[in-house]
């Protein structure tokens, strides 16, 4: 007998059974009954102890107790009783079983026992009371009825002799606690007691038994049934967990999918959301309603993975007839339970023989639909169904799930309502973007536009806008806020920058008008709040296809990203200037150089900020996203957004402009200097004529010999020397272009009847598809556009 093992106890006979029906384990007290000692039996089948031989003992599939007849070692027969039970390994296997009896004498009344007449007459509940060796010396009526054993069979047991469940054993680990400590002690569990047909909550109230002296002599367990404070312990749980987790998106079928995910399993063993189709994306719910009803399921959970008791698949239109509870809890406008047993959903289940073979197959047993309501305005249903669960529906349960449902609701709508401006915004975002890209000779252009994941759509914008001199803009700018206020501020924006972009201003002069323009918003927008109200940044560049130089100036813009053939990608050094809208700051630009097929990557802060990164490890990102930039642009636009980007989507709006430079061959430009005599305009016009037929243009040489003539003839007039005329064509243009270092510059009128002169530039601008004037450093440009096309 090893005293410091429980198992050994002589007072109690114990033997452990194995799978096999082998004995594993036997007591000193399995000696002191049955006289066989353990190396003696150890290993032989468990049968032979029987007396009459009558077969294998009853090895049961969680308890059992009896009497039974054993066989002594000397020959002679014991009858005892046995209580046995299954215990389970903590990994996988088929356990063993535990076979106890209690060797003292036992007696019921136990008249002369202090701890036990304290305990019976001063508990008023089941209770139970241990010595200090954890050896069961009486439990009252009450207390044995809830173990479903005999009062005077249990004397000299441990609690883990009585039942081989995991709380059995926490029981005996805290009655050590309180034997050492002398301190009471509770512990709470939720478990099914031999006597009950369901799972009570219970709490154990452990107290030590002490003497006159003080000295710990036992404890006295007492067990009290609080299911009542239980379960509204775990309704208020589960609300509080529903305001928190329901609602974390403005996302309607997010928000669905977590209502589903909090009642399971916690309310219902399956639960689907179903929502009335709008009369419009984003509308509200078509109504009056009349059966049947239609509805779309956009979320379900199960206990079940992969939902194999569903009849519907989220994102199907499932159609309920007036006898199911979606329909009447939707017409009624209240809860509707619903048991299958007593014949609820029989009419229901008799047109419906699919959902009827699911229920059957999977004993669903009992339903409740409540229908989702907000603001007066009937949104769907939410129906719990049960069928691991073997209690039915009841009136706390409907209380606690149109709470969490109510919950649900609101922040169903909310997301529905901010869906439906969301729409709205992005369509007013995405009309004020251009449609598609004008196609120009300098260069080659992709973008990419995303609106925010969460916090909605914003104002980034970008823009290709042809200039003269074949010369192309690109700008790519960011409002501050989100919303239509700052979709319709990007719109102005957007517009202004292409007002100031037709007038040919440098990319520093652009700037400060558009920041100018910020401020009178601003002052618009704010009132007395001053300057920043309203805010935005911007990058304007203009590439010249001819010179191969590009001019760029920003406010507060990221510095765009070169990609240089062969080489790895850099970002440009620019001068960073104050954002749009500060005002009273100057705006610097700076020029480059960029070799044929060179791509510039402009975009917004939001393709490389974000919450899990720092600014430089998205702009190194970017980089290495955007070294391979020699393929096709879309597909580098695709790379770097998936790159990029978090996996959950970008956290403000995304705007991504890719351009890839290509510069115009020398062969396609001309250019003469003009001497400041009239005179010599006539071979000026042979020389453009000759030039022409080189390209094979001379369809167009009627037209271009007028407007040279015209254009040169006015320079000579008008402007200052020297004098340039210079011709550039591609495909479908030929551009005429005559510099002068005067800064007086022509404007079209009408002439009246008798005039001399005055219709010059109205020829020329009936002739030609587009004319202007654009200033440099050094004077001003006349330019015209002619339109190719009917040539070869």
């Amino acid at each position: 007998m090893r005293p410091d093992d429980p198992f050994d106890d002589a007072v109690t006979a114990r033997a452990v059974i194995a799978a096999d029906g082998t004995l594993a384990r036997w007591s000193e007290g399995a000696r002191l009954l049955l006289g066989h000692r353990a190396e003696e039996i150890v290993g032989r089948p468990a049968a032979e102890l029987l007396a009459d031989g009558s077969g294998p003992l009853p090895l049961p599939a969680d308890r059992w107790s009896g009497t039974l007849v054993l066989r002594h070692r000397d020959g002679g027969t014991v009858s005892v009783w046995v209580l046995a039970h299954h215990r389970k390994p903590a990994g996988d296997g088929p356990g063993e079983w535990l076979a106890v009896t209690p060797l003292e004498a036992t007696d019921h009344e136990l008249p002369d026992d202090p701890l036990v007449r304290k305990a019976v007459f001063q508990s008023p509940c089941a209770t139970m009371v241990f010595d200090q060796a954890l050896r069961l010396r009486g439990v009252n009526d009450a207390m044995a009825h809830l173990l479903g054993l005999p009062a005077d069979h249990l004397r000299g047991l441990r609690p883990t002799d009585i039942g081989g469940r995991p709380q059995h054993s926490e029981l005996e680990r805290q009655l050590r606690q309180v034997l050492r400590t002398g301190r009471p002690h509770d512990m709470q569990t939720y478990m099914k007691a031999t006597s009950e047909n369901h799972a009570h909550a219970w709490l154990a109230r452990m107290a030590p038994l002490t003497d006159r002296s003080g000295r710990v002599r036992g404890v006295c367990v007492t067990a009290h049934d609080f299911t009542e404070q239980f379960r509204a312990r775990e309704r208020l749980q589960l609300v509080n967990e529903a305001s928190m987790r329901i609602g974390s998106t403005l996302d309607v079928t997010r928000t669905a999918q977590e209502l589903a995910e909090v009642c399971v399993p916690a309310l219902a063993d399956f639960v689907s959301v179903e929502l009335l189709e709008p009369d419009e994306a984003g509308g509200e719910p078509a109504g009056p309603l009349s059966p049947p009803v239609s509805l779309r399921r956009v979320a379900q959970q199960s206990l079940t993975a992969g939902s194999p008791e569903a009849v519907a698949d989220v994102g199907e239109v499932v159609v309920y007839p007036e006898a199911s509870p979606q329909a009447d809890s939707l017409l009624t406008g209240h809860s509707i339970v619903a048991s299958v047993p007593s014949g609820d959903l029989d009419p229901w289940l008799s047109v419906d023989t699919i959902r009827a073979r699911r229920i059957e197959e999977y004993g669903v047993h009992s339903m409740l639909s409540v229908p989702l309501q907000a603001r007066g305005t009937t949104l769907g249903v939410a129906a719990f169904t049960r069928f691991s669960q073997p209690e039915a529906f009841t009136h706390d349960d409907v209380l606690l799930a149109e709470e969490v449902t109510a919950r649900a609701a609101v922040c169903i709508d909310n997301a529905r309502r901010y869906s439906r401006e969301r729409e709205t915004t992005l369509a007013l975002q995405r009309s004020l973007l251009p449609r598609t890209l004008p196609r120009t000779a300098a260069l080659e252009a992709a973008t990419r536009y995303l609106p925010a994941a969460r916090t909605g759509v914003g104002g980034d914008w970008f823009d290709v806008i042809p200039l003269s001199g074949m010369r192309v803009a690109m700008v790519v700018g960011d409002v501050v806020g989100y919303g239509i206020q700052a979709s319709a501020t990007m719109g102005r924006l957007r517009t202004a920058v292409r007002t100031l972009a037709d007038i040919d201003l440098a990319p520093d002069e652009l700037l400060t008008h558009l920041d100018d323009l910020v401020l009178h918003l601003s002052e618009e927008a704010g009132g007395d709040s001053g300057p920043g109200e309203v805010g935005a940044t911007c990058l304007y560049a203009v590439y010249d296809p001819v010179s191969r130089r590009c001019t760029l100036s920003r406010a507060g813009h990221p510095a765009p990203v070169l990609i240089p053939p062969g080489g790895p990608p850099r970002h440009l050094e620019l001068p960073s200037g104050p954002p749009l809208g500060l005002g009273g700051l100057p705006f610097e630009s700076a020029e480059f150089e960029l070799p044929d097929d060179s791509v510039l990557a402009f975009y917004t802060d939001g393709l490389v900020s974000s919450r899990e990164r720092d600014l430089g490890q998205g702009e190194a990102l970017l980089r290495e996203a955007l070294s391979g930039a020699a393929g096709p642009l879309d597909e580098t636009c695709d790379r770097v957004l998936n790159s990029v980007l978090s996996p959950g989507g970008a956290t403000d709006d995304v705007a991504l402009l890719l351009a890839r430079m290509r510069g115009l061959p020398s062969s396609q430009v001309a250019t003469w200097d003009i001497p400041a005599d009239p005179a010599l305009v006539a071979p000026i016009r042979k020389q453009v004529l000759d030039q022409l037929a080189d390209w094979s243009l001379t369809d167009a040489s009627f037209t271009a010999e007028l407007v040279v003539s015209e254009l040169v003839t006015n320079a000579i007039r008008y402007g200052a020397p020297p004098i340039r005329l210079r011709l550039i064509h591609d495909a479908s243009t030929l551009i005429c272009e005559v510099s002068d270092t005067s800064h007086t510059a022509p404007h079209l009128r009408r002439a009246k009847t008798w005039d001399e002169g005055g219709r010059g530039l109205l020829l020329v601008a009936q002739l030609t598809q587009r004319w202007g004037t654009r200033h440099t450093a050094e004077g001003k440009t006349i330019w015209a556009e002619l339109t190719l096309t009917d040539t070869p």
